[in-house]
């Protein structure tokens, strides 16, 4: 691994090529924030993506993307008169260390639980920071995480179930309203029940310490890995599966399971 100096150096060097970029490239010296925006989110998604195959080569690649738009972010920023880059380091120090007392304060906290019991607490006591404890919770979230990440935060807050496995009753509920309204047709009731249901889903997930979109994640990739077999093999039989009966797309649904 690399000493501090070197890791100085390394970050230096990326600033006086991203200094380069701006002067000297028509199409990074054309960039906004505007424009990067959905760059950036595609950015942090494949790093999510590298993350959950647990690939320290694509991590680290990606990290490296995710970096590049922080550096031109505050790049942008240098040339509005805005902040710089020094800056951005600036306030987050400041926000770390105002945040961890327990490390640079004189806070007793010992264990991760009760730094969580304090740390909504301490982001409300910040100067401009959040007025409420669910106003830092991005609004452009996808629905999953923010559901997960409303629900965190009202537990810090203590509100929460006294028993995780009460949370279950919960679902049931949610459950039978959402098959009562089922038959009742009504688009717009459905879709609320729904919502109702997936939220106490996540909500479950959190209580048993289950992150929703990695665990749904994973059974996406593993749909795709057996439909892709199903679809492989098909072939293999001189078939396409919308010729293909469901009891025969099943069995081959069988043998890619035992192939995991």
């Amino acid at each position: 691994m690399h000493t501090k100096e070197q890791k100085m150096e390394a970050f230096g060097g990326l600033l006086n090529i991203m200094d380069e970029l701006r002067v000297k490239c028509p199409w990074d010296a054309k960039q906004t924030n505007e424009s990067l925006r959905t760059n950036t989110i595609e950015e942090v998604y494949e790093l999510c993506e590298a993350i959950i195959k647990n690939n320290d080569s694509e991590i680290k690649k990606e990290i490296g993307d995710v970096l590049l738009h922080v550096v031109f972010y505050a790049k942008i920023g240098e040339e509005k008169g805005a902040y710089d880059i020094a800056d951005v380091c600036d306030a987050l120090c400041d926000k770390l260390i105002f945040r961890h007392p327990h490390v640079f304060g004189d806070d007793a906290s010992k264990t991760a639980g009760e730094v969580e019991k304090t740390w909504e607490q301490i982001k409300l006591k910040e100067k401009g920071g959040n007025k409420t404890i669910l106003e830092g919770v991005p609004s452009s979230l996808p629905s999953i995480a923010k559901a997960h990440r409303i629900q965190d935060k009202a537990r810090n807050a203590g509100f929460d179930w006294n028993k995780r496995e009460d949370v279950w009753e919960k679902v049931t509920e949610e459950l039978n309203e959402l098959k009562d309204e089922v038959s009742g047709m009504d688009a717009n009731k459905i879709e609320a029940e729904f919502g109702d249901l997936f939220f106490s889903l996540i909500n479950a997930a959190r209580l048993y310490k289950v992150n929703p979109d990695n665990a749904l994640e994973r059974t996406n990739q593993k749909f795709i890995h057996r439909f892709n077999f199903i679809e492989q093999e098909a072939k293999k039989q001189g078939k396409i599966l919308k010729d293909m009966t469901l009891y025969e797309m099943d069995a081959l649904w069988e043998i890619a399971k035992k192939t995991e």
